[in-house]
């Protein structure tokens, strides 16, 4: 399965211009046979740690803005990855929806959140496309291994990271190299294939380099875009032979205690 992962400027409560820049990239990757298409957390109408601005913006997708966007992307056939700030109930989640020929099909709610406001998601629901089976983390949820553990326990072969980096200058500069090992710790740890999509570029007296990496089972970037400008990691996965050989260690140890069990002496 080709997957492409899209480093892009960050667009703020504009959702006119993102479905414009969303139905562009995804010609592209249908263009170029990929399957799945990545986008950065918080991409549909911008990131922010302001509890105001999270609610209005969660506000503004409900009230027809996830519409809009299904609306114009019923001709595209890979599948989007992309997010917001979401209203569940009388709570307010940082999400990421799954969404194929304009339907969403699913939706993950970010486990780890560190913005004001925003509930934790509990759920980690996993999705399949050619075959593989994939799911999602977003940003903060890459620091926390049980978070990776949980989707992995459920065999999954890609762990999607969208993020958004866009810090202030001092701290940019120490998640640059920071947030990329992560990703490859992530990857050796479950066996999967990990791919992120970030932002690039400055916005107020913040920036970001951009960590749009696509890392192999066993922690090699295989794609990277170019920091500090737009970009597209493209690489094709395959179930990993790292998580095969994870499962199947699993299910040997299992047949070996079951065994031993049929083998036990009865107790007198």
């Amino acid at each position: 399965m080709r997957i492409a992962a899209f480093q892009r400027h960050a667009i703020f409560d504009n959702m006119g211009h993102v479905c414009d820049v969303l139905e562009r990239d995804l010609c592209w990757a249908a263009n170029e046979g990929s399957e799945i298409a990545l986008f950065p957390e918080s991409f549909l109408l911008g990131h922010s740690y302001d509890p105001q601005v999270i609610a209005a913006r969660a506000d503004r997708l409900a009230n027809g803005g996830l519409e809009m966007l299904c609306s114009r992307l019923t001709w595209a056939d890979p599948t989007v990855i992309v997010g917001a700030f979401a209203q569940r109930g009388n709570v307010v989640t940082n999400s990421a929806f799954v969404i194929e020929h304009g339907c969403v099909i699913g939706h993950y709610a970010k486990a780890y959140p560190n913005e004001p406001g925003v509930v934790a998601g509990t759920e980690y629901p996993v999705f399949q496309r050619s075959g593989l089976c994939y799911g999602i983390n977003i940003c903060n949820d890459a620091n926390q291994p049980t978070a990776a553990r949980r989707l992995a326990d459920q065999r999954t072969s890609l762990i999607l990271y969208p993020l958004n980096n866009m810090l202030p200058p001092e701290t940019a500069a120490q998640w640059r190299n920071r947030s990329i090992d992560t990703l490859q710790a992530r990857a050796r740890q479950t066996g999967c294939w990990v791919a992120s999509a970030d932002v690039t570029g400055g916005h107020g007296q913040s920036m970001s380099y951009g960590c749009t990496v696509i890392v192999s089972p066993d922690g090699t970037i295989v794609s990277r875009a170019r920091e500090g400008r737009e970009d597209v990691a493209v690489t094709s996965c395959r179930r990993s032979q790292a998580r095969d050989g994870v499962v199947q260690t699993k299910e040997r140890l299992r047949n070996t205690l079951e065994r031993l069990d049929d083998d036990r002496l009865p107790l007198v």
